[in-house]
């Protein structure tokens, strides 16, 4: 036994698991270059000379580039993440609230339904008047659309 020993390659599942090891630490070296990128092409703190100057040095030596970004400004990748996120989830929840509420002023057939149980309830419509008004919302045809028998013809 002169030569030097190469154990991953006399044990063949040791070979399997350096193979494996090698590939996971490439795809997380891969994830966080892009995250570093992505970083800073997102910075608004940034002026555009220090994006380029970045980025240039985070591609033409990656390692080092991206190793000495992290020192520098990775205390606050995470926050500036967060901050991006939370103006996602406001800007979604701002466009929910528009469109459900954007129907034109009209009330839905659940309010409808639950000003007619009111009515209902105060003894103010009986319980056949009850059963037409509920059908009409429910079919479509409420008393938004259509004028019904309880609406004034002033206009006539």
């Amino acid at each position: 036994m002169s030569g030097a020993m190469d154990l991953a390659y006399d044990y063949p599942l040791l070979s399997a698991f350096w193979t494996m090891l090698m590939l996971f630490l490439w795809i997380v070296w891969l994830v966080l270059l892009f995250r570093v990128v992505v970083d800073i092409i997102r910075d608004d703190a940034l002026s555009g000379w220090a994006k380029t100057g970045w980025l240039v040095f985070t591609i033409v030596l990656p390692f080092l580039g991206v190793f000495v970004y992290v020192i520098a400004r990775g205390k606050n990748m995470g926050r500036r993440e967060m901050a991006q996120a939370r103006a996602q989830q406001e800007a979604f929840d701002a466009y929910v609230r528009e469109a459900a509420g954007g129907a034109g002023g009209r009330s839905s057939s659940v309010d409808e339904l639950a000003r007619l149980s009111e009515i209902k309830a105060r003894g103010d419509i009986s319980d056949d008047e009850f059963r037409r008004a509920k059908e009409l919302v429910l079919s479509g045809h409420g008393p938004a659309e259509h004028p019904g028998p309880f609406t004034s013809s002033a206009g006539r």
